[in-house]
Parts: C-alpha cells; structure tokens; sequence
C-alpha cells in the first residue's frame, strides 16, 4: 500500500506544478502534449526508482548477512568505487560526456573490482569474512585514490564525471531500465533462493555448518547477488548511498529476522524509500531539484549516528 501510495504521488507531484486533473488525461491518453511529456518523464523516473531502491535494499540485506555486520552495505565489496573508477577512465579515453553505454561501462567496473575484493580476500592467510571486508577497504581506497587523481587533472573528465557521480534519477528512461532488468532479476532470484542458508548462516559459521549449510557457497553465492543487484544500480543511476544501509534496518523491525521475509519486504521498502526520496528532491526546491542520492544521504547519515550510538554495531 505504501508503495503504491509513493509510486501515484510520484506521478502527480514533482518539480513543476500541475493539475492533477490533467495527470489523469494524460493517463488516459487524451492530455496536451505538455502534461504527457512530464508525465512521461515522471514515470521513467519512478520505474527506475523502484528498481533501483529494490535492488539497493535487497543487497544490503544479503551484504549483512553474511557479513553479519549491522552497518554493512554494498559499499563494502567496492560496487561503488569500482563503477566511478570505470566512467573516468572511459571519459579520460573518448574526451566525452556518457550517453546510455555509460551503464555498461560502470557495470563491468563494478563486477571487475568485486572479482578484485574477493580474490584478494580469498588469498588471505584466514580467508574469513574479516578479510573480504579488508580488501574491500583497500580496493576501495586505492580506486578512490585514483578516481580523485583522475578528475583533479584532467578538467573535461571533471566536468562529465560530476554529473553522474551524486546519483539521480533524472534522465533516465526506459532503455536503461530494460537494460538492467535482466541483471535485477536475476540477482533477486539468487538472493530468494539463499535466503534460508542466509538463517543459518546468521547463527554463525560453526552452527551453519552442523546443520548442513555450505557457508563458502552461500556466502559466494550471496556476494554474486549482492554484487549483482548493487552494480546494476549504480550502473544506472549513479551512485546513491545508505538505502542498503537504512532498509536492511526498517525491514528487520517489521518482520524480524528471517531473511526469507526480509528479501521480499526489503523490495517493497527500499522501492518506496527511493520514490519517495525523489519526490522530496523534486519539491523541495521548486522549480529546480535537488539530487536523489544527497536526499537519501541526508536521511541516512543521521540514522547512522543512531545505529552507532544504540551499539548495532557491536551487535
């Protein structure tokens, strides 16, 4: 319900006023070519909101999990830093701006330094979950290192990169949501199906392996389809922060801690909060707008302060 409330108010309010009435016309197929075409423009919009904050969420939740790690979040394998670190090379290479191949170039950026994290964090002397987090931190750093130094010397790569790099929903259309469906989709299944692996695994690995659970598959397994769906969505957006961080939280304090329902309530929330995010930007600053991925880090840097200072951490 809460979703399809956010997905309507998606269609009928945003940065330029106009008659709901009109809306409905346009809806109909009978409205001016004016109130279609922002109509139009809204619902491209709300699509890949809610693809994007499904896939956001559900891969916080898998990221958690087997990191058991309260404030984990797709940040953590270098989803995000791997795509940045794509789309300034491949600005610093053709000297232009990105058109629709932008997403498959921050794709495989991310998915390449996820293979990158993990096959370090394979190689290490323990091999635990401690050391994929660690590599993922290192990668991290050192991309980062190398995306900076790329914008700061190169001006035209500035320019193109600063556009992408907040995250928005803005522009986007309908192309780029067939062209991450698949990828979605089957990030999501993988994820349905780990899902009660992930209850064992939640007990820890010692547990998880007394009842039959193959912690070293389920947990590959999981970074495939937290990697999956996180890139997926940077891909297509741009990078947007803490939905992975925030939704893993609400959705536990609705249906507790069995991931079998996590996942599915993790779509709902996570579409919804995006939507809604996006609405907020769009009104806030009438007629202009402000970025969906500094609204939701608006909103989610105070909860982290409240995740730290109640101790989910040390949970």
């Amino acid at each position: 319900m809460g979703l399809a409330t956010a997905i309507a108010c998606s269609l009928f309010f945003g940065g330029k006023l106009t008659d709901p009435a009109d809306i409905v016309s346009a809806l109909r197929g009978s409205g001016e070519p004016y109130v279609s075409a922002v109509l139009d423009a809204r619902i491209d919009r709300t699509v890949m909101g809610v693809l994007c904050g499904a896939a956001l969420a559900v891969s916080g939740v898998i990221i958690q999990a087997i990191t058991r790690n309260p404030l984990g979040d797709p940040g953590l394998l270098g989803v995000t830093v791997g795509s940045s670190a794509a789309i300034v090379t491949a600005a610093s290479i053709t000297g232009s701006g990105f058109g629709s191949g932008s997403v498959w170039i921050a794709f495989a950026g991310a998915l390449v330094t996820v293979v990158a994290v993990y096959a370090v964090g394979a190689r290490s002397a323990s091999g635990s979950i401690v050391s994929l987090v660690l590599a993922g931190a290192v990668v991290s750093a050192v991309l980062s290192a190398y995306v900076q130094a790329m914008i700061l010397t190169n001006p035209s790569v500035f320019d193109s990169f600063r556009f992408w790099v907040i995250g928005s929903l803005s522009g986007r259309d309908t192309e780029v949501a067939v062209m991450v469906a698949p990828a979605l989709i089957i990030g999501l299944l993988i994820a349905l199906m780990l899902s009660p692996s992930l209850n064992n695994l939640a007990l820890g690995e010692d547990v998880a392996t007394s009842l039959g659970t193959p912690v070293a598959l389920v947990r590959a397994g999981g970074i495939i389809s937290a990697s999956i769906l996180a890139a997926a969505a940077t891909a297509a957006v741009g990078p947007i922060a803490f939905v992975g961080l925030v939704v893993p939280h609400l959705t536990r304090s609705v249906v507790g801690i069995d991931h079998r329902w996590q996942i599915p309530i993790a779509v709902v929330l996570g579409a919804a909060l995006l939507v809604v995010a996006d609405i907020a930007g769009r009104m806030i600053a009438r007629p202009e707008e402000i970025m969906v991925g500094i609204v939701t880090a608006l909103v989610g840097a105070p909860f982290l302060l409240l995740a730290v200072r109640k101790g989910w951490a040390t949970r």
